[in-house]
């Protein structure tokens, strides 16, 4: 029975389909953060350019005597957005620094096996 024993834990058949399954999983959860965060950082850098896009269309506009209003100015922004889609939301109005907009954004960030939601904000000015 010693001799079966120690014949039993020397045989290496089908360790490696056991240590690739061990590896898996972490290694999916990885790779799935990984495409999780910079499809974040992708949302939040065209939802800060649209920001930026409006608040300059905001001021051009309103130099060249069209005066548009703040939904145009908002629909200008959406239009602007080429991100994920999250459907950000923007608000145009007038303050101490000049035209300015404001975009907001929920980004659902979902790596394998976690699943939350980030809050984008993006504020844009211009004289």
């Amino acid at each position: 029975m010693r001799d079966s024993l120690a014949s039993y834990l020397r045989n290496e058949e089908g360790a490696g389909a056991a240590e690739f399954t061990l590896v898996l999983f972490p290694f999916l959860a990885l790779v799935f953060g990984i495409i999780g965060l910079t499809m974040l950082l992708y949302a939040n850098q065209t939802l800060q350019y649209a920001t930026q896009a409006a608040a300059r269309y905001y001021s051009v506009q309103t130099a060249n005597g069209s005066n548009p209003t703040t939904g145009a100015v908002a629909t200008y922004a959406q239009s602007a957005y080429k991100g994920p889609g999250v459907s950000p939301t923007f608000v145009a109005a007038t303050g101490s620094c000049g035209y300015q907009v404001t975009g907001t954004a929920n980004f659902p960030l979902n790596i394998g096996v976690m699943s939350t939601t980030v809050a984008l904000k993006s504020h844009a000015c211009f004289p």
